[in-house]
């Protein structure tokens, strides 16, 4: 009888869980803005070290070092913004400016372990096939291969994210992760 009753108050549980995030599930549109924030962030970095380096009558070899400090700069202000700020706020820096939260399935917060096969199992893969097909570029088919998979894929998980309950894509199916708005946090906890 006392299991039967768990059951059924872990279900209740779950179906409450369920029904909270559906009131506050992150909107398609939100997602992508924020998702542009946080790749605009990236992006600058590189595309602000590229500038430094292109100015003045350089030789190419500190240009080509200007480059790769700021490659290591972007990598480590992506990691710090796609893993350690979700583990630590909830958000990256896109998901805080547009008022969004990362959370597990059953509304607690993100585990290191979750944050890192949210972010890190499938966005480094995409970004290796793009990066695959720049240095094959001078070999057009093996290039354009590339980087089909690479818009394929991250097509892919857009139109899980446009398309599924919750707006979930397929890194928030694959890490048991939800967006949610930042109201979720403040109302209440899921248990």
């Amino acid at each position: 009888m006392t299991e039967t009753r768990t059951l059924f108050t872990a279900n209740e549980s779950e179906a409450r869980a369920e029904s909270h995030l559906d009131r506050f599930r992150a909107p398609f549109s939100l997602r992508c803005g924020a998702l542009l924030i946080d790749y605009i962030l990236v992006a600058g970095i590189i595309a602000f070290s590229t500038l430094l380096a292109r100015m003045g009558n350089r030789p190419r070899a500190s240009s080509s070092s200007a480059e790769m400090i700021g490659i290591f700069i972007a990598v480590v202000v992506a990691v710090i913004n796609f893993v350690g700020l979700p583990v630590l706020r909830g958000q990256t820096l896109g998901k805080w400016a547009t008022g969004l939260v990362i959370r597990r399935r059953e509304g607690e917060p993100l585990t290191w372990g979750r944050a890192l096969l949210r972010h890190l199992l499938v966005y480094p893969p995409l970004f290796l096939m793009l990066s695959l097909g720049f240095l094959v570029a001078e070999m057009l088919p093996a290039a354009l291969v590339m980087a089909g998979v690479f818009i394929v894929m991250l097509g892919i998980g857009f139109v899980i994210a446009a398309f599924s309950d919750h707006a979930r894509a397929l890194h928030d199916i694959i890490a048991g992760t939800v967006v949610v708005r930042e109201g979720a946090r403040r109302t209440r906890r899921i248990h």
